[in-house]
């Protein structure tokens, strides 16, 4: 099973600032697992899903490791 997640990253006029934020979210996301499935962009900001894959028995409360 999959979930997702949805962010907002809001544009400046300073492309580097920018570059740097994007930077950090990739990087931050890619950490934990997640990776950009899809990203859409206007004038003023850039939208990003991310996707990762979940553990089925995570969700049904079982313990890890126990």
């Amino acid at each position: 099973m999959k979930e997702y997640q949805a962010v907002i990253v809001r544009l400046s006029r300073h492309t580097r600032e920018d570059e740097d934020a994007l930077t950090d979210l990739l990087n931050e996301r890619g950490r934990r697992g997640w990776h950009a499935a899809l990203m859409t962009q206007d004038s003023q900001r850039l939208t990003i899903i991310f996707q990762r894959e979940t553990d089925r028995e995570a969700e049904g409360g079982a313990m890890h490791g126990a």
